[in-house]
């Protein structure tokens, strides 16, 4: 038996970082089967979405990723929309399909993100770089992250019973991670230093002096991602939070 190198830490990252995404995925598609056509043409949580909008989203958000797993494997730039408006068509295109449809787009595009991150493993291109939307320029190896995150907070979206209250602790504070890197040099973001009640700290934003801001580790989320009024977090008193 050949000696192994054991697993770096960013592997072992990589692997419960896909994992995660596996589990939101099945946890999302377990709770939209339940969903009827009428109730998928009914408001999301998010203006002018219906929930058919959330559902094509989260589905044409897998095949962008897709796009960029391939750039980081050929080195061939592939943006990950064609044009923002190509990506406002395309979801307008689909939200009014069958809830079998949808269904159906939300499984079988998280089944070729999937193939293509096992692609990716193969080539050992985690660290090829890639351009993500705004210009936001990530190793290969955070693409799983920035899954997660659409999966998760657009189950909540859809208003069918999960809250950012039942993510659990561990993907939240990954989640909590990304929009620290996500925002670490936006210039329209007040720099934030937050304190989970489970110990987890970060730091997000870059601007003006730094606010200490509290609470739950998925409130705090919720309220940076726009999703909550920052009622639930203490420090967060007066401060207008730009769009993620």
């Amino acid at each position: 038996m050949g000696m192994t190198a054991a697993a770096s830490p960013a592997t072992t990252q990589l692997e419960t970082l896909r994992g995660l995404v596996t589990t939101a995925t099945q946890r999302l598609l377990g709770d939209t089967i339940l969903v009827s056509d009428e109730q998928w043409r009914a408001p999301s949580r998010l203006p002018d979405w219906t929930r058919g909008h959330v559902a094509t989203h989260v589905a044409r958000h897998a095949d962008g990723v897709v796009r960029l797993a391939q750039w980081a494997l050929t080195g061939k730039r592939l943006d990950m929309y064609p044009s923002p408006e190509h990506r406002a068509n395309d979801i307008e295109a689909g939200a009014g399909r069958s809830g079998l449809d949808l269904q159906i787009d939300m499984d079988t595009s998280a089944g070729r993100l999937s193939a293509a991150f096992d692609e990716i493993d193969g080539a050992e291109a985690w660290d090829a770089t890639v351009e993500m939307s705004r210009g936001l320029k990530v190793p290969a190896r955070l693409l799983p992250l920035a899954r997660l995150l659409e999966v998760v907070i657009h189950h909540v979206d859809l208003d069918i019973g999960y809250e950012i209250t039942d993510i659990d602790t561990q993907t939240v504070e990954w989640l909590l991670e990304w929009c620290a890197f996500r925002l670490r040099d936006r210039e329209d973001f007040p720099r934030l230093e937050l304190t989970a009640d489970s110990g987890f700290t970060t730091v997000v934003g870059s601007v003006g002096e730094p606010v200490a801001v509290s609470g739950s580790a998925a409130q705090l989320l919720g309220w940076l991602l726009g999703r909550n009024d920052g009622s639930a977090v203490t420090g967060a008193d007066g401060i207008q939070l730009p769009a993620f």
